[in-house]
């Protein structure tokens, strides 16, 4: 009896597993290994999503051009800051750049600094949380996320954000669902990065299942 509760139990795993592997491959075109960045957010709260194409030669050049570029950026913040130390809004910058250029513990380090002068603001915490998910730490990434949308529940970018590193890094079907579930229910006329509403995505993740 105990041998067939555990056959049970591990058929459920499996089952679970693959669903999820479902549906991230439906949805890996744009969530695989993307997601929002807030610092980037229009007035209108529009969004441009960050994405990984591999790169011809002449992106390349342009990377080794945009490297350059963050350097010399990155070094003049950093001597600011070496004077001014308690502004906030450097720290956000410098953290940006970091973000741009792919450096994430450099990056939190910054981001971190700069709420330590001016906390509470949603747009750093999820950058911040977006930062400890690239450092392969996604639950203190959803920390930081919840910890936005509990200061402005209307945060999309930290709730979308909150949703693709629990489908796509925790493996956790229901809770990713649920987390969409919430945008929809603020704003019903939401959006996926492709464009397609929130509302049919959730649909047709639930098919899945």
């Amino acid at each position: 009896m105990a041998e067939n509760k555990e056959a049970k139990s591990k058929d459920d795993v499996k089952k679970q597993t693959l669903i999820v592997a479902v549906v991230v491959s439906l949805f890996i075109g744009f969530i695989g290994g993307t997601i929002y960045s807030s610092f980037k957010l229009a007035s209108d709260k529009s969004v441009q999503l960050q994405s990984n194409v591999i790169p011809n030669n002449n992106q390349t050049i342009e990377q080794k051009d945009h490297s350059i570029e963050f350097s010399a950026k990155i070094l003049q913040l950093e001597q600011y800051l070496e004077q001014n130390p308690k502004d906030a809004e450097a720290w956000t910058q410098l953290g940006h750049l970091f973000f741009d250029s792919s450096q994430p513990k450099n990056a939190i380090e910054a981001y971190e600094k700069s709420l330590a002068i001016a906390p509470g603001k949603t747009g750093v915490l999820t950058d911040l949380g977006v930062m400890y998910r690239r450092n392969n730490q996604p639950q203190k990434a959803i920390e930081l996320f919840d910890k936005a949308i509990l200061i402005d529940p209307s945060f999309e970018t930290a709730r979308f954000n909150k949703g693709i590193v629990l489908l796509h890094d925790l493996h956790d079907l229901e809770a990713g669902i649920k987390a969409w579930e919430e945008i929809v229910e603020l704003n019903p006329m939401a959006t996926a990065p492709n464009g397609e509403s929130m509302d049919a995505m959730i649909k047709r993740i639930k098919k899945v299942q």
